[in-house]
């Protein structure tokens, strides 16, 4: 008996290190995956429905921390410019500096350098705008318009500012990731009517791998924490049945 003591006994001595590591690998998974998340993404309120059907009035979105020099045309992003009222804004980057962008070609869409793009996230399909306009953009700027065409106060507003509409990449501080709440949201797609330009379209921030090690840290953790108890359970239930045993056997 005492050598079975001793066998169960160290079992339950490495399951209970290995429940410890489980808890302590899935505390920096999920703590890390929080503070990765803080540095990386910043959250932002949408205010007004000039991105419908892309993102609503009142989504709360994760917006990657960036560099104005990395947004890529079909970007939608966070910007804050003193003509268009010093508020933070979203809005989607349909042209950067050197192109030529137009509207409307005869099938109703946009066109960037004379090449006609595709834009199926549009509330109103088949109308990239209501009126009519053609601008090079300045360098160093970038042409921004909402999906909600037909209300969207954007670059076509300011046509006849000095920047002809644009905004500095310099203006840009977040491009959007992700609709966090409601969780319906999902992930805001990169457009690849934009795919076969210059530059081509951004890759996806990082907001994937956070999730994932914070589902994964509180796995482990829940794991870990479960063993114990379980562990108790199972020890009761093996000790009763070899006490149902004996007074049979008796």
């Amino acid at each position: 008996m005492s050598g079975t003591g001793s066998i169960a006994g160290g079992h339950g001595r490495v399951g209970r290190v290995l429940s410890g590591m489980a808890v302590a690998v899935g505390c920096v998974f999920f703590l890390g995956g929080f503070a990765w998340g803080a540095i990386a993404y910043q959250p932002y309120t949408v205010p007004t429905d000039s991105m419908s059907p892309t993102v609503h009035p009142g989504d709360r979105v994760l917006a990657e921390r960036i560099d104005g020099s990395e947004v890529r045309r079909g970007d939608v992003v966070v910007f804050t410019d003193k003509l268009w009222g010093d508020t933070p804004m979203v809005k989607r980057a349909v042209a950067v500096g050197g192109d030529t962008v137009a509207c409307c070609d005869a099938q109703g869409r946009l066109t960037v350098n004379g090449k006609a793009v595709d834009e199926p996230y549009l509330l109103t399909k088949g109308q990239a705008s209501p009126t009519e306009f053609s601008v090079e953009v300045p360098e160093g700027k970038l042409f921004l318009l909402g999906d909600e065409r037909m209300g969207s106060l954007d670059s076509r507003e300011h046509l006849q500012d000095a920047g002809r509409g644009a905004v500095s990449r310099s203006d840009v501080s977040a491009r959007v990731d992700a609709v966090a709440w409601p969780l319906t949201g999902g992930l805001v797609a990169r457009p690849q009517g934009f795919a076969t330009l210059p530059g081509g379209v951004s890759q996806p921030g990082p907001v994937k791998l956070i999730l994932a090690a914070v589902v994964a840290g509180a796995v482990l953790i829940l794991g870990g924490a479960a063993y114990g108890p379980l562990a108790r359970l199972f020890g009761q239930r093996k000790a009763s049945e070899a006490r149902d045993r004996v007074t049979t056997h008796a």
